[in-house]
């Protein structure tokens, strides 16, 4: 069989980095998508190529229509077909509702939501021919059990959780699988400003009792994306050391 091949949004840094550096570990080749982080994108590259792999960045800001078509079929022309889609692309601006400002709400949303509509648009197409795809969506606990401070940011998660579920329903004739990970607190840029007082009650909340790790979540990823997960699609997988149920 020939080496599946995966697009990971924002995958310069943080989570998408560890996914995009696991799915190459699996054997895949990876597009490494970045909006304005070009030489981490392109350090990414080159640590997939030294041990081995093939990867190539693309920039592309994936709230916008054209960009994700662009992205597309740039991942089309590199590698000839695309197998893995992960919808990883995200911000925080986190607030109290009351005080939250119209555009943080919309970048949010656009960022984080928005992108991945665009993005599984764009991919259904070429995964519909091929009769053949797994789309992952990284969508968080927030999104499940709500966080306060957070009303966009859960709202957007939450959202990637219905469109998951219904985009299953959809694809899953053609043998389309669409599956959603929701990670728990995980150290990274995206959560570096969050209060030591606040991680300290995440653990303490956590009955395994630690923070997640990126490795954490790029292993059921990896899981999702597998041939052993051929027969799951619709599903939200927890990655949270238990702490929602």
């Amino acid at each position: 069989m020939q080496p599946k091949v995966a697009l990971v949004t924002g995958s310069s840094r943080g989570i998408g980095r560890g996914i995009a550096l696991r799915l190459a570990a699996d054997g895949c080749k990876v597009l490494i998508n970045y909006r304005s982080g070009a030489a981490e994108a392109a350090a990414v590259v080159e640590q997939i190529g030294g041990a081995g792999g093939e990867a190539a960045a693309f920039q592309a800001d994936v709230t916008e229509g054209a960009a994700v078509e662009a992205l597309v079929q740039g991942c089309l022309e590199r590698f000839g077909r695309l197998d893995v889609l992960v919808n990883n692309a995200g911000i925080t601006r986190d607030g109290l509702l009351m005080r939250m400002k119209d555009e943080d709400w919309d970048q949010v949303l656009n960022t984080n939501l928005r992108s991945a509509f665009l993005v599984s648009r764009a991919v259904m197409r070429p995964m519909m021919r091929q009769r053949f795809g797994r789309i992952i969506n990284i969508a968080s606990i927030s999104g499940l059990s709500g966080n306060a401070g957070q009303c966009n940011y859960a709202a957007a998660k939450a959202g990637m959780v219905g469109l998951t579920r219904s985009l299953a329903k959809e694809a899953g004739a053609r043998g389309i699988t669409v599956n959603a990970v929701a990670p728990g607190y995980v150290p990274t840029d995206l959560t570096h400003d969050l209060p030591e007082a606040l991680l300290a009650e995440a653990v303490k909340a956590t009955p395994l009792g630690r923070l997640g790790t990126v490795e954490d979540i790029a292993g059921a990823v990896s899981f999702l994306a597998s041939d052993d997960a051929s027969f799951i699609t619709g599903q939200v997988l927890r990655v949270d050391g238990g702490m929602v149920f």
